[in-house]
């Protein structure tokens, strides 16, 4: 999907309606017992951070959420069986914690303990005036520190509805977020048409948080993963990489607030050219990754671009339905190149040697080497994401439903870039801190990236296949 902020995802006036857990769930929520599966090292971190950054005296909002457009005006009955047999559909979203101490222990909700609570909130005829009220509502009710951490949302029309759904981050990733238009759909449609809405069985976030922390708790700081990592923060002088070029950031200053930058990159030819010269090398992500270190090292003058690549941890067709946040991190590190081509080998065998990194969390290994990394942003490190969507369900269906994968942009030090692939071509969003040295830098990278996009496949080179 499109990566946005609320402001720019198509918002339209009509009635506004809110489902959040009804009391009744919230009531029993408060007295269930512990949930002996832990959280995930992610959700951990996470949760840890923002309640350190909260202590910090400033309230940082990070939700992810998705937005889609239904046909007509919605039956209101039917969306909202729709929207619980998804939330049954996926234990994460009727999970969550608590603390003891400075322990984090887990309960979770029996599938018939949950219920919705629908609110009629009133008619917007302003889109700002409306925008305001879903980011506010959102940053209260998708927090990391209270629960329930989810909310939905929809805008009622006489001629389309549009539907919103915002979690915190412990609860989704960005694979989670594609998969929701196309399912709710069909779970509503399905209900329109008077059949039931039971819930597929798909594998439990819950239950992949207790075989990864199982299997991350097995290791040591002696262990060969660990020393990689000692390695490779060593060369980062001690910390986790930012995007190697002036962001204007006052060092030992506040945490300053984001801005997004979200744009059409190339159209779809051009996608499909550049894919088709990257493919010896493995493909688009090696290649927006190799032409990151290349412009980077222009603008910066970095000799070597060091960066955390984001990977997905679905390793079984059982997580693969999944929503929860399945990502993992592998380091990677890129020498100033002569050319794009060699730039392109180097990161095809960083990514082949450094992948399997991905599969411990970092927070772990963290822990192991016993550094001292009091989280004070959002973001441990900064990352350049590409992400081929096409493949995902509806995906064809996206531009029609208007619908939209949305980020909270809010306060942060690190620069986050996501590369989409759609059916329209590559979709860039960016969020960065909000200064002017880091503004006039990301517009030179994404101007620098969509020129080398469409230059390089029209090289010589391409046109004689290689």
């Amino acid at each position: 999907m499109r990566i946005s902020d609320i402001q720019r995802c198509e918002v339209r006036p009509g009635r506004l309606v809110e489902w959040t857990f009804s009391p009744a769930t919230v009531a029993t929520a408060a007295a269930l017992p512990t949930d002996s599966r832990p959280p995930a090292y992610n959700q951990e971190s996470h949760i840890r951070t923002a309640r350190t950054v909260r202590e910090d005296g400033l309230f940082v909002p990070t939700w992810l959420g998705a937005a889609f457009d239904l046909p007509g005006r919605a039956d209101l009955d039917a969306l909202e069986e729709a929207l619980r047999a998804w939330t049954l559909r996926h234990e994460t979203l009727r999970s969550g914690f608590r603390w003891s101490g400075d322990e984090m222990h887990r309960f979770t909700l029996e599938r018939d303990d949950v219920s919705l609570r629908r609110e009629v909130v009133g008619d917007f005829t302003d889109t700002g005036r409306l925008v305001r009220h879903l980011q506010d509502r959102f940053d209260v009710a998708a927090d990391a520190l209270g629960w329930p951490n989810l909310i939905y949302a929809a805008v009622v029309r006489d001629d389309s509805t549009s539907v919103y759904l915002a979690f915190d981050h412990t609860n989704v990733d960005a694979y989670s977020l594609q998969r929701i238009p196309d399912e709710i759909n069909e779970l509503y449609a399905a209900r329109l048409a008077g059949h039931a809405v039971g819930g597929t069985q798909v594998g439990s976030y819950v239950d992949f948080c207790e075989l990864e922390r199982t299997n991350a708790d097995g290791i040591d700081d002696t262990h060969a993963i660990v020393g990689r990592w000692r390695e490779f923060i060593g060369r980062c002088d001690g910390v986790l990489p930012n995007f190697p070029v002036d962001l204007g950031l006052d060092p030992g200053g506040r945490l300053p607030t984001q801005k997004l930058m979200r744009e059409w990159l190339v159209d779809a030819d051009a996608a499909a050219a550049f894919e088709a010269y990257c493919r010896r090398h493995g493909g688009s992500l090696v290649g927006v990754l190799a032409a990151t270190s290349m412009i980077v090292h222009e603008i910066g003058g970095q000799p070597v671009y060091r960066t955390v690549v984001p990977f997905h941890t679905r390793m079984k067709s059982a997580w693969s339905d999944s929503v929860g946040w399945y990502v993992g991190g592998a380091p990677i590190e890129v020498p100033a190149a002569r050319d794009f081509d060699e730039a392109l080998a180097v990161v095809r065998s960083e990514l082949q040697a450094n992948r399997s990194l991905a599969r411990m969390p970092l927070a772990r290994v963290l822990r192991l080497l016993g550094a001292d990394f009091r989280p004070t942003s959002p973001d441990l490190y900064s990352i350049v994401s590409y992400v081929d969507a096409r493949v995902a369900p509806g995906a064809t269906r996206w531009s029609e439903r208007k619908a939209y994968g949305l980020l909270r942009v809010s306060y942060g030090d690190q620069v986050c870039v996501w590369v989409n692939r759609l059916d329209e071509g590559l979709w860039f969003a960016c969020r960065y801190p909000d200064t002017d040295a880091a503004y006039k830098n990301m517009r030179r990278y994404v101007e620098a990236l969509r020129g080398l996009i469409l230059s390089v496949p029209a090289s010589p080179l391409a046109a004689h296949g290689r």
